[in-house]
């Protein structure tokens, strides 16, 4: 007898689960409070499980249009018009259609059974929209001071701001790569060790972290830490007094050398 596929199992325990609620009404689960408009449930989650353990396309595709695209489309609408993000020149329709690619485009991240997987997409879509709202509001902000200032632009002031900052980004490339290896001597502490290796992951996946505000910086660590801003600072406070020490060194002879 042919073995049923990762997404055969769903729908058999699907269709058992919702008799059984039919019969017996809904368990009582750990978590949050049901609501009556709950839209992100368990059924989600083993949905998405299934569907990462998939090998059929097909059957994924009817599994992700069936049971996860009308959850990821609600989650980013209600976490879009929650936080009130503001500096977006498309469509508000666009913008949804690009996170929730965004999340698909993550799905084969989420594990099993390392937490539910609302709060795990929840956090990946907020962030994404915190990078893309402070990269468009920089942006805003730069074409506005260019036509404020394109009649008295200093030429050679700008150059030496361009090669500034290509040598500010060699400094980061070299630094970070310090930090990975010797982040086990700065910190002992296995909390502190967790923020700073959540604030290296910042440096290396944001193209243009300079434009982030320092509020954004501590919801994105504390969301990806679950840790107070205390704990943060004092990581923060560290790694800013290397950074300070190590550009001097690397402006004078142009490497690291701590």
């Amino acid at each position: 007898m042919k073995e049923h596929s990762p997404v055969d199992k769903f729908y058999i325990w699907l269709a058992e689960e919702l008799a059984e609620l039919e019969v017996n009404g809904p368990k009582k689960r750990r978590g949050r409070k049901p609501t009556k408009n709950m839209y992100f449930t368990y059924m989600t989650d083993q949905a998405i499980i299934a569907y990462n353990k998939e090998t059929n396309q097909l059957k994924r595709n009817k599994v992700f249009k069936e049971h996860i695209n009308y959850p990821f489309n609600k989650l980013v609408e209600n976490i879009y018009h929650t936080f009130r993000f503001s500096y977006f020149d498309v469509p508000y329709e666009d913008v949804k259609a690009e996170v929730v690619a965004f999340l698909t485009e993550k799905i084969g991240k989420y594990q099993e059974g390392k937490g539910k997987a609302f709060s795990y997409f929840s956090i990946i879509a907020k962030n994404y929209l915190i990078i893309q709202n402070n990269a468009n509001y920089a942006k805003m902000k730069r074409r506005a001071e260019t036509t404020l200032i394109d009649e008295t632009r200093d030429i050679t002031n700008e150059r030496h701001m361009s090669d500034y900052q290509e040598s500010l980004k060699d400094f980061v490339k070299q630094w970070s790569g310090w930090y990975d290896e010797n982040i086990n001597v700065v910190f002992t502490n296995k909390r502190d060790i967790l923020v700073a290796d959540t604030i290296l992951e910042l440096f290396r996946t944001v193209d243009n972290i300079e434009n982030f505000n320092k509020k954004a910086l501590y919801i994105l660590i504390r969301e990806r830490t679950g840790l107070k801003t205390q704990n943060i600072t004092k990581v923060l406070n560290v790694m800013r007094a290397d950074f300070a020490r190590m550009f001097k060194t690397y402006s004078e002879n142009g490497s690291i050398q701590y």
